[in-house]
């Protein structure tokens, strides 16, 4: 599954992204559950959750039905804790 979300990643939501000078990192995959981090205008822009949810995932969910949740983790050097 990793692979696949990979391919997903990096051929369907990397380019849109950039278009709108942001990037995703993916992170991992474990039970379902894809951990991504977001970056370039992506990482501050509070939008990122409306983002997250409604374009990363469901493009994900839509294409490999596997995926159960996709989870941001913290940009480099930011401790969320």
């Amino acid at each position: 599954m990793l692979e696949k979300v990979r391919e997903v990643i990096e051929k369907e939501i990397k380019p849109l992204l950039a278009f709108e000078g942001g990037s995703i990192e993916l992170v991992g995959v474990e039970n379902g559950v894809v951990k991504v981090r977001l970056m370039g205008a992506c990482a501050g822009c509070p939008m990122s959750q409306f983002t997250l949810v409604n374009f990363v995932e469901a493009t994900l969910k839509n294409k490999i039905p596997e995926v159960k949740e996709v989870r941001a983790v913290a940009p480099f050097g930011i401790n969320w804790e």
